[in-house]
């Protein structure tokens, strides 16, 4: 009862405020110019986003709120051949644009949060309760951006306390237990200082049931802060300071049993179909980002440094053969330090020469603690039962051995430290030849050096047996052989990467132009850290052979028959081709255009692209299931079309919609299965890569009577759909067509907003992530319907 009293008087106060209406509600519903209204903050860029000759999409506040966008997992659809699915933990944030991603590892995507880069992809996926607008750059972005922006990038800006002010205060609650609240204060004292600082929290109670113990296994609890302070101290000079913090303690890997793919492993029919994960399997991340901003301007130049630095502490407990069986888990922690620096000369806008130079480094220490437990089961299938099939070859004797550890642990510990440095420089010559006519050329000269550290051990104590069957000679028994083994050394390489890109554009009207562009991007290269528990695990099986032909008990005419079946079984460990993988780069070739029609009431984003890959990096589970890894694929190349309009229709009715259309098969792609048969993927398509992506939107406002009591309702829906979606390179597992619908009326008066929101509004069933490991498939369903509130109110 007190807790509906606190939301009916919330709801009156909202109701009743008759303040002026802030920017939240300032914008209509027609078509608007978000940099219009905002300072262009890119350090880097010399024009605005829809000026420049690439494919692009903007999405303002009012989008995002429209839209329902709380995180970047938010964008899939609403932006052109883009797909981020939905799955595992905020540790996996895989970004797909047009045929490029990436699962694990390095990103393909850049991410840049107030100009300051993350450049772990373990950090993207953070809370959006501060968020101004968002921008999205699809093809390489190498030139200006370097390293890992080869698919594109995204750009999110906070809200500057500057242009906003006040405090605002939102709260919302929906089905299946989800409740979140935020608080921030913008405040301007003066025309040189402004500073904004807030805090939010967020609980959801989950969505998908562990039916191996009947609870929820995907719970979130989140909770974190911001704080921005911006000063001028004098006319030309401006700093501005940033700080996040997140923690997020979330339930994850809700992945359901879809059945065997392995035609010589028992199926277990009775789980199909669902999650029946014996260890509870959870992710915990703390997440320090803060930056520098410094910005002079000078007559004819404007000098900016940008300094950025983002601790991560994590901890993934997994369950890593997501049955009930008990088989093995891995924990791996993380601890991750990041400082980096950026220093950019550009000229003013406006001019026939605009040009930008830049430097930028970064250092990376990245220590990774991921210890692997095997237990009872594992040991028996994993580790015996391989030994033993090796002693089935001879003869006549009958031979065994039985592990005497009960858990069996293999600790891997890496420090993967990263250097990065680049310099950079490029020119765009306006009006030439005629009016509108514009060429750019850029060049990165890109530098980057990756390390490892590594130590890993384990020891194994074993029993050995031999049994003489249908004879009277007493069987052998050896018990308690210890067999250690070890992995320890350090690896680096380096590179250089040449990163071009050549644009010519003509602009007939302002925001009205065509383009066509030349680039090239790269991917890093970098190591397989949960390749190391496999290591050490073929390590130990080489320890316990050579350990038990250093016996005396065994019988010396016996000797030369084992030694010489065993020693067959000794394993070559190639920690340097095993666990390296090389750096993925593609070019690039764009066609498109910008344009703003029917005095400003239509905006078209259209583009034609080739993309030739090589190198392409894709993520596999390791045959054992003890990790995923990062191999190189060879050559792909991609091709497609994008589209975005918006239009106003009348001063009350908006539609937008968008399509993305993406061909990425592989051109080269050799590879041994996991049976250790040679197979070709050519002409397979690229798994996570949606052939059509496309959505569909419309809002309508009601602007009420002047005595009414409310001042407007607004009512937003919005269709996302993807086609087909393929899962493995062997493309024997996809996803088909899927659309979902969300929708969302506001109540508006004042300052105050009430809004009713759902998701999933149809209830779609679909897969966002498929994977198949230890001969076992395994998908994680689409979160079902959900319904809920909002509250918000500025003052």
């Amino acid at each position: 009862m007190k807790k509906n009293s606190i939301l009916i008087a919330l709801s009156l106060l909202l109701l009743t405020s008759n303040v002026q209406a802030d920017e939240l509600l300032k914008d209509t519903l027609r078509v608007v110019d978000v940099e219009e209204i905002v300072v262009i903050a890119s350090p880097k860029e010399n024009r605005k986003l829809r000026e420049q000759p690439t494919a692009v999409t903007l999405l303002s506040q009012q989008d995002m709120q429209a839209n329902q966008v709380t995180s970047i997992k938010s964008l899939t659809g609403l932006v052109p051949n883009i797909f981020i699915p939905d799955y595992g933990s905020k540790l996996t944030s895989a970004i797909y644009i047009r045929g490029i991603g990436s699962r694990i590892n390095t990103p393909s995507v850049g991410l840049y949060v107030d100009n300051v880069p993350y450049i772990d992809k373990s950090a993207f996926d953070f809370n959006y309760a501060d968020i101004e607008r968002i921008e999205v750059l699809r093809g390489p972005q190498g030139t200006l951006y370097g390293r890992n922006t080869m698919a594109g990038l995204i750009r999110v800006h906070t809200k500057s306390p500057f242009s906003y002010q006040g405090t605002d205060v939102r709260l919302s609650a929906g089905t299946h237990n989800q409740y979140s609240a935020s608080l921030t204060r913008y405040h301007r004292i003066s025309d040189k200082f402004a500073f904004s600082a807030g805090g939010f929290y967020g609980y959801s109670g989950g969505f998908f049931k562990n039916s191996f113990n009947n609870k929820k296994i995907d719970d979130v609890n989140e909770a974190g802060g911001r704080m921005r302070a911006i000063y001028f101290p004098t006319e030309n000079l401006k700093i501005d300071l940033t700080v996040n913090y997140e923690y997020s303690d979330q339930g994850g890997y809700p992945y359901f049993y879809t059945g065997t793919v392995d035609p010589a492993k028992e199926e277990r029919s009775e789980y199909i179909g669902k999650i029946s994960i014996k260890d509870n399997s959870n992710y915990r991340r703390n997440l320090l980002n803060t930056g520098l901003n410094i910005e002079y301007q000078a007559n004819s130049f404007i000098l900016s440094a940008v300094t950025g630095y983002q601790h991560m502490k994590d901890r993934m407990f997994l369950d890593q053969d997501f049955t009930e069986l008990d088989l093995f888990n891995i924990e791996q922690k993380q601890k991750l330090n990041t400082i980096s620096e950026e220093i950019v000369f550009k000229s003013k806008p406006g001019r026939n020469w605009q040009w930008a130079t830049g430097a930028f480094g970064f250092y990376q220490w990245l220590k990774t603690d991921a210890p692997v437990t095997f237990k009872r089961d594992g040991i028996e299938q994993m580790i015996e039962n391989n030994v033993n099939n090796i002693f089935a070859g001879i003869p006549f004797p009958q031979m065994g051995m039985a592990v005497n550890n009960n858990p069996l642990l293999v600790n891997d510990r890496m420090d993967t430290p990263t250097l990065n440095g680049a310099i950079y420089h490029q020119s765009t010559f306006n009006n030439i030849l005629t009016k509108g006519l514009s060429f750019t050329v850029g060049l990165r000269l890109d530098y980057e050096k990756n390390s490892i550290k590594y130590d890993c051990n384990s020891s194994i104590d074993y029993d050995f047996n031999i049994a003489f069957p249908g004879r009277p000679i007493p069987g052998i028994a050896i018990p308690n052989i210890s067999s250690p083994a070890s992995l320890t050394g350090k690896l680096d390489h380096d590179y250089v990467q040449l990163l071009p890109k050549f644009a010519l554009q003509y602009e007939w009207k302002k925001n009205n132009s065509v383009y066509a562009t030349v680039s090239r991007g790269y991917r890093s290269g970098g190591y397989n850290v949960q390749m190391f528990s496999d290591l050490v695990r073929a390590e130990l099986q080489n320890s316990m052979i050579n350990s038990l032909l250093a016996r005396e008990e065994i019988p010396a005419n016996m000797l030369p028959t084992i030694t010489e079946l065993v020693e067959k079984q000794i394993q070559v460990i190639d920690v340097k081709g095993e666990s390296m993988y090389k750096p993925e780069y593609t070019w690039n070739y764009e066609v498109g255009s910008h344009l703003t029609l029917f005095d400003g009431r239509l905006l078209a984003d259209l583009s034609l692209f080739y993309m030739d890959t090589r190198d392409q990096q894709v993520s596999h589970f390791v045959e054992s299931g003890a990790g995923r890894i990062t191999v190189n694929a060879g050559k792909s190349r991609s091709y497609g079309a994008e589209a975005a309009l918006r239009a106003s229709l009348t001063k009350a009715l908006t539609l937008n919609a968008s399509y993305g259309y993406t061909h990425a098969t592989f051109k080269d792609y050799e590879t041994i299965d996991n049976n250790n048969v040679a197979v070709n993927y050519k002409d397979n398509y690229v798994p996570f890569t949606p052939m059509h992506t496309f959505n569909l939107g419309a809002q309508y406002l009601f602007n009420m009577a002047s005595r009414c009591w409310l001042d407007q309702i607004q009512i937003d829906a919005n269709y996302n759909g993807a086609a087909r979606i393929y899962w493995t390179e062997q493309n024997n597992a996809s996803q088909p067509f899927y659309g979902t619908l969300n929708a969302r009326v506001a109540f508006n008066k004042g300052n105050g907003q009430i809004a009713l929101w759902s998701r999933n509004t149809l209830n779609k069933k679909y897969a966002t992530f498929y994977f198949e490991s230890m001969g076992n498939g395994f998908m994680q369903k689409g979160r079902p319907i959900q319904i809920g509130i909002d509250l918000r109110c500025n003052f």
